[in-house]
């Protein structure tokens, strides 16, 4: 028997080349087969309803870390998988590429990382691979040939030791050059994370001078690792890209600062693609709530949030990450000095994107679908499958009540961090259904145990650069 066509209708879709309309969306075999009225002869059709919901591309999140425990380098265990992607399933999350972290050449652990991901995960997912030994350095191509893993991060704060407390070496800028040549070479990305840390360092033993016990929490901590350490290694990373030739994507851009390096360097001729968090369009270094709002870089000015909200509205920042992180909350303990950086945010993105933006800020709902999945896709060699609501994609679908009003609470949670920066918080805008490769993995806001190892690994290409 034929596999049946499924048709998803009367939903306000969200579509890539024009205006949202009413309209049915006819799948099969987890593709999008045809959009609109569509004769379906003598196969057997199933029809379900969305009527008075709108149906957003399934999200993609493009920058997460996905690990065991308070341990983010890897996933150890299914259950790993399992219980993150059940996080992303309740934010429409339908696709997401975690960032892998080894000293190891990454051909010695990827087939098991992959096995131990797939055989948990609810939902699609990649990974970028962090760069740190010579060993990875020189299997760049090799990654993105044989793995299909295009796209590699850099810490560029990793100095003097700075890794250690992710177990990774130091590298300099001569590392960050021959990553970029061996990125272009390979029609890879690179993803620096931006900090001078020499300058930071000089920053941070004053306020530990001035603050020895961190009383002043978050506002010392940005105080420690400005706007400026950032914005530097910003157009220092983006510039030795630019000389090479290689794509360049700028993760979790805190401050104006940094979005005005990136853009300048875009205008200059940088293959850069631009990506912020909800943490910074929501929350500031005045907020309540101390050592929980630690992240790295750090949590900046009511000013910043701003012009990064400014920033998205004119088109310079081109994604939404969520740079999820799932430690538990008793990893910020002790003072801001001791406290873990970092936060989770995959259950929270979309609605921060509906109630802020759309509601708030009159974003329209095509530019929400650009800035959390299309543009991701675009960026990160998944185009071909995701990213749009579109005849021949993969059906993925985050379907909203966009008028539903709510507030988070602890109870909603199912990442193992176990905690939100959005505890309270009220939303206005609910992910109701999510949808993967035209089954659901989320439905009438519950989760499909059914779902759990139904996700696939994307391997990933990027054409060469026109």
């Amino acid at each position: 028997m034929s596999e049946p066509i499924i048709l998803f209708s009367g939903g306000l879709v969200v579509l890539p080349d024009r205006e949202p309309a009413v309209c049915d969306i006819v799948t099969k075999g987890g593709k999008i087969i045809a959009l609109g009225a569509y004769d379906a002869g003598s196969s057997p059709v199933e029809r379900i309803d969305l009527s008075g919901l709108v149906v957003l591309p399934g999200l993609i999140d493009p920058h997460l870390h996905l690990g065991h425990g308070k341990d983010i380098s890897r996933p150890r265990v299914a259950g790993d998988a399992a219980q993150e992607t059940a996080a992303a399933a309740v934010g429409g999350v339908t696709s997401f590429i975690p960032y892998l972290m080894a000293t190891e050449p990454f051909d010695t652990l990827f087939d098991d990382v992959k096995a131990v991901t797939e055989a948990g995960s609810r939902i699609d997912f990649g990974y970028h691979f962090v760069i740190s030994t010579e060993p990875q350095l020189a299997g760049v191509a090799d990654y993105a040939a044989r793995y299909g893993v295009p796209s590699f991060k850099i810490f560029m704060n990793n100095r003097g030791g700075e890794g250690a407390r992710l177990g990774l070496p130091d590298i300099d800028d001569g590392f960050l050059f021959r990553l970029c040549e061996a990125a272009a070479a390979s029609n890879g990305v690179v993803c620096p994370h931006p900090e001078t840390i020499e300058i930071a360092w000089v920053l941070r033993n004053r306020e530990k001078a001035r603050d020895p016990e961190g009383k002043g929490g978050l506002k010392t901590w940005n105080a420690s690792r400005p706007d400026f350490v950032e914005a530097d290694a910003v157009q220092r990373a983006a510039y030795l890209a630019r000389v090479n030739g290689a794509r360049i994507h700028i993760v979790h851009t805190s401050s104006a600062a940094a979005l005005e390096a990136g853009v300048m360097q875009r205008n200059a001729g940088a293959a850069i693609s631009i990506e912020t968090c909800p943490h910074y369009l929501t929350h500031d270094e005045d907020w309540g709530r101390g050592n929980v709002g630690k992240i790295n870089p750090p949590l900046r000015s009511r000013r910043d949030c701003d012009a990064l909200w400014q920033g998205i509205l004119d088109g310079h920042v081109d994604i939404i990450g969520t740079d999820h992180i799932h430690r538990d909350v008793s990893s910020k303990s002790g003072s801001v000095w001791d406290a873990s950086p970092g936060c989770p945010g995959l259950e929270t993105m979309l609605p921060v994107m509906l109630t802020e933006g759309h509601h708030k800020r009159g974003m329209p709902l095509k530019r929400i679908a650009e800035l959390t999945s299309t543009n991701a896709a675009n960026a990160m060699g998944l185009a071909h499958a995701k990213g749009a609501i579109a005849v021949g994609r993969d059906a993925d679908f985050a379907v909203v009540d966009l008028a539903v009003d709510w507030v988070l609470s602890l109870d909603d949670l199912r990442s193992s961090a176990g905690y939100s920066l959005y505890d309270g918080m009220k939303f206005k805008g609910r992910v109701v259904h999510t949808v993967l490769r035209g089954d659901f993995i989320l439905r009438d806001g519950a989760l499909m145990e059914s779902a759990i190892g139904k996700g696939r690994y994307l391997p990933r290409y990027l054409g060469a650069r026109s």
